[in-house]
């Protein structure tokens, strides 16, 4: 919460002291209701101007009821969404939760960010779901609300709020693996054997690292036509894998949203960013932000090395270019 969103005396002070507790679980939920930062920043905002409004009096709950109008909020943009007449079209990968694959103690909002386990291609699929079904699946299958408290805030019965769950998780399992099987240590042996093969122009060895239904996911942003795709088979990946790939490329492995992935620059400009699911050692999906405007607000210089790390010749993700 800003300095000047919430006052500082009196009973407004209590109030605001109380949110602040709760401030950092509150922007945990919203990111994943709306996959935007920037957004749940604001929904978060929204939801301290109507606890203040409203305050505590007679709330015996006060995290249920902070939760209760965050969460309408967040509907309340998700259906703005779903409501525009013209969609934004091709391939869009959530905001990234980024940190150095080396940043054993990343700092605490982030730490909050990434308590749960909703990785990034998850938040691709969550994307695809209804306002209501991403609100009864985040709620209950990520932080554990009751299905009667979901249903009051998506204007259903309880019986309702759990189909919605049900279908959100019927098309999570039907889009593929979403959240690796295996260690921290073994996704970045895979990534790194990943990026070796691309170097090498290996095209065996990458076929052999590649799920044969693997998914590519890429978004160039709209300014880009082509550049926002999705490619599906191991061979096909494998083949612009190759094509796609730079001399120039240097990269730094990093964890997004909690699994192993990759920082792609050229002459320390970010152009590409790749978070990897690895399931059964080998990779089922990558999902990669190549929009070199919305990478540049990401702020992930940062994360690259002080020193100039070693050429690599590995590609972007970026089979539409």
């Amino acid at each position: 919460m800003s300095e000047d969103a919430a006052p500082g005396t009196g009973q407004d002070a209590g109030l605001a002291r109380v949110f602040e507790q709760h401030r950092r679980h509150l922007r945990a939920i919203a990111y994943r209701m709306l996959g935007s930062l920037a957004e749940a920043d604001d929904a978060v905002q929204e939801a301290w101007v109507r606890f203040a409004a409203a305050g505590t009096d007679g709330v015996g709950n006060v995290s249920g009821w902070l939760t209760t109008i965050l969460t309408r909020a967040c509907l309340n943009v998700l259906r703005a969404r779903a409501a525009r007449p013209e969609r934004p079209a091709g391939m869009h990968v959530p905001d990234p939760i980024t940190v150095r694959a080396d940043d054993a103690a990343p700092d605490p909002e982030q730490e909050v960010l990434l308590a749960e386990s909703v990785g990034l291609a998850l938040m691709v699929v969550l994307d695809a779901l209804t306002p209501a079904e991403r609100v009864a699946f985040v709620l209950h299958d990520v932080f554990g609300v009751p299905f009667k408290v979901i249903g009051q805030l998506a204007g259903r019965s309880e019986q309702g709020a759990r189909q919605l769950a049900s279908r959100a998780r019927r098309q999570v399992r039907q889009a593929g693996p979403t959240i690796p099987d295996v260690s921290l240590p073994q996704q970045r042996a895979v990534v790194d054997a990943f990026f070796t093969a691309a170097r090498a122009g290996d095209f065996d060895r990458l076929l052999e690292l590649l799920d044969p239904d693997a998914v590519v996911r890429a978004d160039g942003g709209q300014a880009r036509p082509g550049a926002s795709v999705v490619m599906r088979g191991a061979a096909q990946i494998a083949r612009a894998t190759i094509a796609t790939a730079s001399p120039l490329a240097d990269f730094t492995p990093v964890l997004v949203n909690g699994v192993a992935g990759m920082l792609i620059t050229v002459r320390g400009r970010p152009v590409s960013l790749i978070a990897v699911t690895v399931t059964g050692s080998r990779i089922s999906a990558m999902d990669g932000i190549t929009d070199l405007d919305r990478l540049a607000r990401l702020e992930l210089a940062g994360l690259s090395p002080a020193s100039a790390p070693a050429r690599s010749g590995a590609p972007a993700p970026d089979p539409g270019r």
